[in-house]
């Protein structure tokens, strides 16, 4: 089992969503997040008061998935996240991490049972 965690443009979630459904993912979980990477934040001005916008929105997926659909899944949110075909700045990354252990509260399924078919 591995949980996939990928930040990504906010308006890129629907895309996203659908590149991933295209390949039977559906659970995931979605936060509203704030970072800063190589993209550097914005010039903003406010009362007439410049300042730095250091932090930029993004959204955080979460995916636990079985081992048999993370490269899939993975090109999936490449290919609903990326910004035309070579990609730009703040696209956004993709970390996956091994997941030791899953369970269902409902149930109580335990492992991959737990994370569904």
């Amino acid at each position: 089992m591995k949980l996939i965690v990928a930040i990504i443009r906010p308006e890129k979630l629907d895309s996203v969503q659908q590149a991933l459904a295209e390949c039977d993912v559906y659970l995931m979980t979605v936060s509203e997040v704030l970072g800063c990477g190589r993209q550097h934040g914005s010039v903003e001005v406010y009362r007439a008061e410049q300042y730095e916008e250091r932090l930029v929105p993004k959204l955080k997926l979460e995916i636990a998935i079985n081992d048999a659909f993370v490269e899939e899944a993975v090109e999936a949110v490449v290919r609903g996240a990326r910004s035309g075909e070579t990609g730009k700045l703040g696209d956004g990354k993709i970390f996956v991490l091994p997941l030791e252990d899953c369970i269902r509260i409902r149930t109580g399924e335990v492992g991959a049972m737990a994370i569904g078919p």
